[in-house]
């Protein structure tokens, strides 16, 4: 008869914790002094954030796993009931008395918040369900006047591909109908001919791995096979709520490329090899061509860079690089602090869409130079930067809106929380203490209706500091 396997730790089983917290109260240890001690952290099946030194290895030698073998054991300890829990990540907060008592209280998580960076903090507060910052909803502009490149030359194109890739299997035009049937475009015929040529699937290269690499040395990319081929909409590119919100998209009249997030005519053909896709772009800029090659970088949000006017210039080596004008940069997004723009006056402008207020050593700022402006939608403001908190009840277009908590306060009790908001974001800096943002984050959750951070409370003793 087969052993059944233990279950394994539950995550709302305190001892589960109990390896994490030891760690913890040992190295806040004589900060206290005699009083409780408060520690806090996250913990995700993906990574961690806890308040713990590291060894310092010896000299010529990097740190290892075993030199942090107790922590890695404790948080996995924590994992394995995340995993078995089916829940992604947690915070924590707790408080150890001098003899070992411990309340710990488990934070979320909730469908309506996103994780916090490095901190157990809450992220984003998502107030209207499926919502999207507006750069992420903005389509590129109609392209009817655009044309290919002059250098665009199918047939060229072809026989260069047929030289370099005689053996290659070609798509058929079902094949190819197919795709564009997928896609709901009609491919260009640059890329149709690409696929004619090879269509690109491992299957017709087996094991054979310098066949792979020769059709990617011939197209200059590591190709996608036409069954694989997608457009690269805003979708493709996640942004946390509190970072996409504070994007701008703009596309300048010299612009070879909109400088939107994605584009359904952006059709992705392959990848450099470093994370980056290239694809042909059927709604280039006012200066751009149809069927041009973009490359959407994997470290920006907004845009892409043009590589070539035509495929037959990207396969023949002759890369077109986009001329950027410098001048001033319209004024969609202003950063009011001591490094930058002044005061906000000076970032009132008409177009203004973006409004970050941050470190400051003067006179708080009043937002009435911005009262009215019609496209500002987007409001960040560092703590006591802000001459009166309830001016904000009337930017009446904003959709995020990030405060600090005692900011965050004053507009809770006058009950002056723009409700034209879809998200929201409580800022707070080093190690404040998460549950007083927690019971704000659930206030402003409340006006919506949306799911509140539920706090799990679990008690239990450590035993004596070791």
């Amino acid at each position: 008869m087969a052993t059944r396997k233990p279950p394994g730790q539950s995550i709302r089983d305190f001892a589960t914790w109990q390896p994490v917290l030891r760690l913890l109260r040992a190295a806040e240890a004589g900060k206290a002094g005699a009083g409780p001690i408060r520690v806090a952290g996250r913990i995700g099946r993906g990574g961690w954030s806890l308040a713990l030194p590291h060894p310092v290895p010896p000299p010529g030698r990097a740190l290892q796993t075993e030199d942090m073998r107790d922590e890695f054991d404790a948080v996995e300890r924590v994992q394995a009931a995340l995993a078995e829990a089916d829940v992604d990540d947690v915070s924590f907060s707790a408080e150890i008395g001098p003899a070992g008592t411990a309340v710990l209280r488990l934070l979320g998580p909730s469908p309506a918040v996103e994780p916090g960076i490095g901190t157990p903090h809450p992220g984003a507060l998502v107030l209207v369900e499926g919502s999207l910052p507006e750069p992420w909803r903005r389509l590129p502009d109609p392209t009817h006047e655009a044309r290919p490149a002059s250098s665009a030359d199918p047939e060229s194109l072809e026989r260069t591909l047929r030289e370099r890739l005689p053996d290659a299997v070609g798509a058929t035009e079902e094949e190819i109908a197919a795709a564009e049937a997928r896609l709901g475009v009609r491919l260009p015929e640059e890329l149709r001919v690409l696929y004619r040529v090879t269509r690109a699937r491992w299957e017709d290269w087996g094991d054979d791995y310098e066949a792979a690499d020769g059709v990617f040395e011939a197209v200059r990319c590591e190709l996608s096979s036409v069954d694989d081929l997608y457009a690269a909409g805003a979708s493709i590119r996640h942004c946390r709520w509190e970072f996409a919100a504070k994007e701008a998209v703009v596309t300048r009249p010299d612009a070879a490329v909109q400088g939107v997030v994605g584009s359904p005519g952006w059709i992705v053909f392959g990848e450099n090899g470093g994370g980056d896709r290239l694809a042909v772009d059927l709604t280039p800029g006012p200066r751009g061509h149809t069927g041009q090659i973009i490359l959407i970088g994997h470290e920006e949000s907004v845009g892409a860079e043009l590589l070539a006017d035509s495929l037959t210039d990207w396969v023949l080596d002759r890369e077109t690089h986009e001329r950027r004008q410098r001048g001033e940069e319209p004024p969609l997004v202003a950063h009011v602090n001591r490094a930058r723009i002044k005061s906000v006056r000076e970032a009132a402008r008409p177009g203004l869409e973006v409004l970050s207020i941050g470190a400051w050593d003067g006179a708080p700022f009043s937002l009435a130079p911005v009262i009215g402006l019609p496209r500002l939608r987007t409001l960040a403001a560092y703590a006591g930067t802000l001459a009166d908190p309830l001016e904000i009840a009337e930017l009446t277009g904003l959709e995020f809106l990030e405060l600090g908590p005692q900011d965050w306060r004053v507009l809770l009790d006058a009950d002056a929380v723009p409700r034209s908001l879809s998200a929201a974001s409580i800022t707070a800096y080093g190690d404040h203490d998460p549950l007083p943002l927690v019971a704000v984050a659930n206030e402003i959750l409340a006006l919506w209706d949306r799911p509140r951070i539920i706090q799990t409370v679990l008690e239990g003793d450590l035993g004596p500091l070791a």
